[in-house]
This record gives structure tokens, sequence and C-alpha cells, in this order.
């Protein structure tokens, strides 16, 4: 509907604020809902990495994401472990892993793989102190 004088024209456009676009903007905000509900577990999600030579029993556990499966728990004997690994790329995007080579199992990440904290040194010397404590080679790869 348009309205006009001799010193006034109006002209009603019709707007945006139509049904669909209001379900649209229902389903994205639901979606990104589930998004922050994934980002925020994955921050609060934290475990323990507990080595007893005592007990010569390694003890992994991580809380994972929210599921069936949330919980990650991973025992093996010490004498299993076969080395410690360091992975440090530089470049654009930096990492900085540690592994453990355990025998039969393949490598277990102990830092979290976009853990950018970490400098070189810091790396260096937590996987140093650790393979003296386990009594294991260190590599770097």
């Amino acid at each position: 509907m348009n309205w006009r004088s001799e010193h006034v024209w109006v002209e009603l456009l019709k707007g945006s604020r139509k049904r669909g676009n209001f379900f649209w903007a229902s389903i994205l905000f639901l979606g990104s809902l589930g998004f922050l509900s994934v980002g925020a577990s994955s921050y609060l999600g934290s475990g323990y990495e507990r080595f007893d030579r005592k007990e010569g029993i390694v003890r992994i556990f991580r809380w994972g994401f929210p599921g069936i499966k949330c919980r990650v728990f991973l025992q093996f004997l010490m004498r299993d472990i076969q080395s410690i690994r360091i992975q440090v790329k530089e470049g654009l995007y930096p990492r900085r892993i540690l592994y453990m080579e355990i025998r039969g199992q393949g490598v277990i990440p102990l830092t979290r793989t976009d853990e950018k904290f970490f400098t070189p040194r810091e790396i260096e010397q937590k996987a140093a102190k650790l393979a003296y404590f386990l009594h294991v080679p260190l590599e770097v790869f």
C-alpha cells in the first residue's frame, strides 16, 4: 500500500520478517548452541596421567566429549613403554606434541594436539624429565 500527497510520498516495503526467516534463524541458533556445548565440554574435559614406579603401572584418564563413551581410561605396564617421542613442526601452524610409544598399542599423545602454549624448550624439558623417570629413550621426529 502506497500513500501519496502533494508533498509526501510513502511507499511501504515488504520486510524480511517472514515465517521462513524466523524458522531458519531458530535452526541456526539451536545449531550454534550445539557447537557451544561441544566447545565448553572439550574445554572442561581434562584428565590425568599417573606413572607409578612402585606398582609398575601407567594410568591415563581423559574426559571425552559428552555421550555414551565420555571417559577414556588406559592402563598398561611400565615395562611396555618403548620410548617418549617429541614431534615438533614449525611454520604457520606450529605443533609440539609429546607421545609415549607403547609396545603393541602404538603411540599415545600425552599433550593435546592443539596445544600451542608449550615453547620448544618447555616440551623438551618435560619429555626429558619423563623419559628419565621412566628409564626409556627420548626420540625427536
